[in-house]
């Protein structure tokens, strides 16, 4: 592993002071993704600016209602919290979902919203990557390569990876806001503008500047008589990454839908919002025909190969099914 400096930020001014927007100083948290990277060679920065130690531990109330997650608040800790596990299941379940208990422990709530993509062929330096190496072209576009795990929505001719996340996928369903501190102060972005889809830029995930330092994560008030869900379907029950998920937030008022949020995971470089579906299925029935449709045709869009064509009816069916759960679950269910 490349030699680096290490040095220990003592709160977020002092830790964007300390990066400078440096291209060889990477910040670290818990670090069990960045770590992967310095050991497989994918990262070389000359110093590491440890954000582990801000005090940005603790889970707030807001004057609205909401709640504010600090940065440093582990994804266990979040998963557990009274007041999420109360007002927004989705975020629970979602967290519960991902990884194995001690890397939930390890893992912080900004340090996941950044992990990058566990593509094969991204973590393989012997490849051509883009996201890795800009330009050199990408090794999973083909039909002969490994694809079972390519995007199927959002995809580019640079770029076929997924995000491999599942809190940001229930963020993005809550349209949470994401507090950044920068060179220019504090600002608030909203999730769905976190993370990027390739484009012709693989290589950068997010529109956050170099230097950047995600603070804490904001969610509204819950959305009164929902419930919510989160559904991943991966290859075993834990520690793997899903081939498709569902995180659904729903609202209905006997038999018919009012209020409904959807995201989807998997499928994309980006968690992807399928506002379509929503905008279809809202003012409607229960219907498991009718959100079979509505997903066909947000789906019409997709792009597959022969090891992952399979990701398009499976994720309608998950999207029909967790909305049927949802549909039959009183108000206020526990996470």
């Amino acid at each position: 592993m490349n030699p680096f400096a290490y040095e220990r930020a003592t709160d977020p001014a002092d830790a964007v002071a300390r990066h400078g927007g440096d291209p060889d100083v990477a910040y670290v948290d818990g670090g069990s993704n960045l770590l992967d990277h310095l050991k497989l060679g994918i990262r070389t920065p000359s110093r590491l600016v440890d954000v582990g130690h801000l005090g940005l531990d603790e889970i707030t109330p807001t004057q609205d209602g909401g709640l504010r997650i600090g940065t440093n608040v582990r994804n266990s800790d979040l998963a557990a919290h009274p007041a999420i596990r109360r007002d927004h299941p989705l975020v629970a379940r979602a967290l519960l979902a991902g990884a194995s208990g001690q890397l939930r422990h390890q893992a912080s709530t900004g340090g996941n919203l950044l992990q990058r993509t566990r593509c094969v062929y991204f973590q393989d330096l012997t490849t051509p990557c883009n996201k890795r190496e800009p330009g050199t072209g990408c090794s999973a576009d083909h039909d002969e390569a490994r694809t079972r795990e390519n995007a199927v929505l959002g995809t580019s001719e640079h770029c076929v990876a997924v995000h491999p996340g599942d809190l940001a996928v229930a963020l993005r369903a809550l349209d949470a806001v994401v507090v950044v501190r920068g060179t220019g102060g504090e600002r608030r972005v909203p999730i769905g503008e976190l993370h990027r889809l390739p484009g012709d830029r693989p290589d950068l995930d997010t529109t956050l500047e170099h230097g950047d330092l995600i603070t804490a994560v904001e969610l509204a008030p819950p959305t009164p008589g929902a419930v919510a869900t989160y559904v991943k379907v991966r290859d075993r029950a834990s520690y793997a990454f899903a081939l498709v998920s569902v995180a659904a937030e729903l609202v209905t008022d006997g038999e018919t839908i009012s209020h409904l949020r959807l995201a989807w995971g998997g499928v994309a470089h980006a968690p992807w919002r399928p506002t379509g579906v929503e905008t279809a299925l809202v003012g409607g029935p229960v219907d498991t025909d009718a959100v079979l449709a509505a997903c066909e045709e947000e789906l019409g869009q997709a792009r597959t190969w022969p090891g992952n064509a399979f990701k398009v009816p499976l994720l309608a069916r998950t999207t029909a099914h967790a909305i049927e759960q949802l549909a039959t679950r009183p108000a206020g269910a526990a996470a």
